[in-house]
C-alpha cells in the first residue's frame, strides 16, 4: 500500500466524504464544525478532501461534533478501494468535488441530467483533439 506519493489515500477520501455528509445531514456549517473541532475552516476543507490525515484524537472529536459514533463513519471500511470501486479515484481531479458539490445542489433530476449530458458531450468533443503537450510553467 502506498502512502507516499502525494496524492490523498483511497481511505482519508473517503472519511472526508462521509465527514461532509454527516455534516451537511445534520445541516452544519463547516465553520460551525471548525468551531467545535478547535480548528480552522480550511483545516476541515482539507480534512474532508483528504489533503490532511486525520488523527484518531481528531476523529473522536469529529464523531462528537458531528453526533454519531466511530461505526457510523467507518462503516465498510476494509481497506483502500481498488480496482473494485476505480471511480473513488476520479475524486482525486482537481475540481472534482466541487463539480460534484454544484451537481448536488441543483437537485433537479431533468438539470442534473442536462449537465450529465453536456458533460458527456465536452468530453467527446476533447476526445476529439490533438493532444498537446503538457505546458510547463
Amino acid at each position: 500500500m502506498k502512502y507516499d506519493d502525494g496524492a490523498p489515500h483511497a481511505l482519508d477520501l473517503e472519511l472526508g466524504l462521509r465527514f461532509r455528509e454527516r455534516r451537511r445531514a445534520m445541516g452544519l456549517s463547516q465553520e460551525r464544525l471548525a468551531d467545535a473541532l478547535g480548528v480552522s475552516f480550511q483545516q476541515v476543507q482539507k480534512y474532508v478532501r483528504g489533503a490532511n490525515r486525520v488523527s484518531f484524537s481528531r476523529l473522536v472529536a469529529t464523531t462528537e461534533a458531528l453526533d454519531c459514533n466511530l461505526d457510523q463513519l467507518t462503516e465498510g471500511f476494509v481497506g483502500p478501494r481498488g480496482p473494485d470501486n476505480p471511480s473513488l479515484g476520479l475524486l482525486r481531479i482537481a475540481g472534482a468535488l466541487e463539480l460534484l458539490e454544484a451537481y448536488s445542489a441543483l437537485g433537479d433530476g431533468a438539470l442534473q441530467r442536462a449537465v450529465i449530458d453536456h458533460m458527456r458531450s465536452l468530453a467527446r468533443v476533447a476526445a476529439a483533439l490533438p493532444r498537446r503537450p503538457a505546458s510547463r510553467g
